[in-house]
């Protein structure tokens, strides 16, 4: 397992501490079987599982934080392309493609107007996400999760003892995402890479979001 933090900081290089409320933002997450040739196959149940024990593990490992969160909030499912908080969410996830490209050692190297400094934005537009929820700042998770199945195990064995070496597994991917919905700012980011990961059970999904959300500190009482 790996994580690759990020976290904006301070006028005086402090890292930025959480000061205001948090909304947990409705998840991306899909989990697939990986069949014996290497095919993912999204299985229904499994993500329905994750999109319920994830959330909920994440608002526990926030509250041990002392973060305040407001009600989790979900896009209308009949929300279209021109619906602002759509746009907004959309817009969240190319900003995160574009940090993992551009502020990461395995992307293509840093921006030098950043001048090395973590410093993303989604913009004014936040501040209807904040109209919306009465949140100070929103979480975004993006999850794809698979898993081995049996006929792919034996698969890998058969890789060791044949080749020499392994064709590979299941592996968790994910990305969080903090804005503070008063400016716009990134303030925290994470991306996860697990080949253990599981998010069917509770203990799974607590261990998952322990890991996504690590570095995420409320604010001193």
């Amino acid at each position: 397992m790996s994580t690759q933090v990020r976290t904006a900081k301070d006028a005086t290089g402090q890292p930025l501490r959480i000061d205001g409320s948090v909304v947990l933002v409705e998840p991306d997450i899909e989990l697939s079987e990986l069949l014996v040739g290497g095919a993912a196959e999204p299985r229904k149940e499994w993500t329905e599982a994750a999109r319920k024990l994830y959330p909920q593990a994440a608002r526990d490992q926030l509250q041990a934080q002392g973060i305040v969160l407001r009600p989790d909030f979900a896009i209308p499912a009949d929300a279209g392309p021109e619906n602002r908080l759509r746009q907004m969410y959309l817009l969240n996830q190319a900003v995160s493609l574009s940090i993992l490209q551009y502020s990461r050692s395995s992307g293509t190297g840093p921006l030098r107007n950043k001048h090395g400094k973590f410093d993303w934005t989604l913009g004014p537009g936040a501040a209807e996400l904040r109209q919306a929820t009465g949140a100070d700042y929103a979480l975004f998770t993006y999850v794809r999760d698979s898993y081995t199945s049996g006929g792919r195990a034996a698969m890998r064995v058969v890789g060791f003892l044949l080749l020499g070496g392994d064709i590979g597994g299941g592996t968790q991917i994910g990305l969080a995402s903090l804005v503070d919905l008063r400016t716009g700012q990134v303030v925290w980011h994470n991306l996860l890479l697990d080949q253990t990961g599981d998010l069917r059970d509770a203990p799974g999904a607590r261990e998952t979001a322990d890991d996504l959300l690590k570095g995420m500190r409320g604010k001193p009482q």
